[in-house]
């Protein structure tokens, strides 16, 4: 019989973290194992190379590639400046004139004999990595990259929009009512994380974009209004490339859901001081969770938070999300786990559980496979 695989999100006070920082191409690592690293510090560079653009020198000069050597007058490997002239032919006694000019700034990789073409390449752009977190470079990726340790509180996300920030946090005034409207998002919140209880609609998004506010973490947000946000449909894609100048991190799932009160309770503590968020989001294999990183300095003691007894892995008792309709997003406590398995409304048979939610106090029987352990 296989086993259901149940992922798990982590919402914890204090919790060991890895991350892997690497470059897309080879290039020059920065720091070595040991270094103490701050969220800012670049700690990886490289060059993408340029765009290539393609020219046919001999066809625009009216002249056999065989013949084009003599008529250039940039020599392949030299760089060059938009407008300046690579080539040129002279006819009728130099009476009239065929030229070509560079169509860009960059360099002029190659010129063929045989087809006559020739190949320039804009500038490289450099790529630079940061650390994201602070920490402790634990390893280092040969030419790639390092990863880093740190002890963080880490809150994980369901769903996120945009890529890494790092920011001061502070609290959303005004959203007691479970929504986060474009009213309740002030000047003063430029450039920070801001938390929201309940849920932000799609007015309350595009204003916290229009004040630049590094992060927006909040308990839910309407599926159909990511379209409208973002352009396009998301699909099963990944997450986190999105050009919008605001983060998202969603904590619950979609539709109108309040954030959890223990995850709410602990980004509380975390108030005016600086946390790293990404909204990088992959559901599939791989799974890449959104996330808010506290980290604690040397010798600084977690918050001491009233949290419930601790259950491990997908027991009785264990906190878990719903992760597919028609519960999807809802919070509660695993109740029981049946060993044998019931059949669905798709007449599978599959092994389920039941779950009471902790608003309503509902119990629902659902497949294991359709809910994730909440990990404190």
């Amino acid at each position: 019989m296989g086993d259901a695989y149940t992922p798990g999100l982590t919402v914890t006070g204090s919790t060991t973290v890895h991350k892997t920082r690497r470059l897309p191409l080879p290039g020059t690592v920065l720091v070595k194992v040991g270094d103490r690293v701050s969220a800012r510090d670049v700690v990886a560079r490289t060059e993408l190379p340029g765009r290539v653009h393609l020219i046919n020198i001999a066809n625009r000069l009216g002249v056999l590639p065989d013949e084009l050597t003599p008529k250039l007058l940039v020599k392949p490997g030299a760089e060059v400046r938009q407008g300046e002239l690579l080539a040129e032919s002279k006819s009728f006694f130099g009476l009239f004139k065929s030229r070509v000019e560079s169509p860009i700034s960059g360099t002029l990789e190659s010129v063929s004999s045989v087809t006559g073409q020739a190949v320039l390449r804009e500038p490289p752009s450099p790529v630079e990595v940061r650390a994201y977190i602070d920490g402790l470079v634990v390893e280092e990726l040969k030419d790639e990259g390092v990863i880093i340790e740190t002890q963080a509180a880490l809150i994980q996300g369901i769903f996120g929009l945009s890529g890494e920030v790092r920011a001061e946090l502070v609290l959303a005034k005004g959203d007691e009512s479970g929504v986060l409207d474009a009213e309740h998002f002030l000047p003063e919140y430029e450039g920070k994380v801001v938390v929201g209880r309940g849920h932000i609609t799609l007015a309350g998004m595009r204003r916290a974009i229009e004040l630049k506010l590094a992060a927006v973490v909040v308990g839910g947000f309407a599926y159909h209004d990511i379209k409208e946000l973002i352009g396009y449909d998301i699909g099963v894609a990944i997450t986190g490339t999105e050009a919008l100048g605001t983060t998202l991190v969603v904590t619950e799932g979609f539709g109108d859901i309040s954030m959890a009160n223990a995850t709410y309770e602990l980004l509380k503590t975390f108030v005016g001081q600086e946390v790293s968020v990404t909204g990088a989001t992959q559901i599939r294999a791989g799974v890449i969770r959104p996330e808010v990183v506290r980290c604690y300095r040397e010798g600084e003691e977690a918050p001491s938070l009233d949290e419930e007894e601790v259950v491990e892995g997908l027991a009785v008792g264990a906190p878990v999300r719903c992760i597919r309709a028609p519960y999807f997003g809802r919070i509660g406590h695993v109740t029981e786990l049946p060993v044998e398995l019931q059949k669905m409304p798709s007449e599978t048979m599959v092994r389920v559980l039941t779950v009471r939610f902790d608003e309503g106090g509902e119990s629902v029987s659902v497949p294991r496979a359709n809910v994730e352990v909440i990990e404190r």
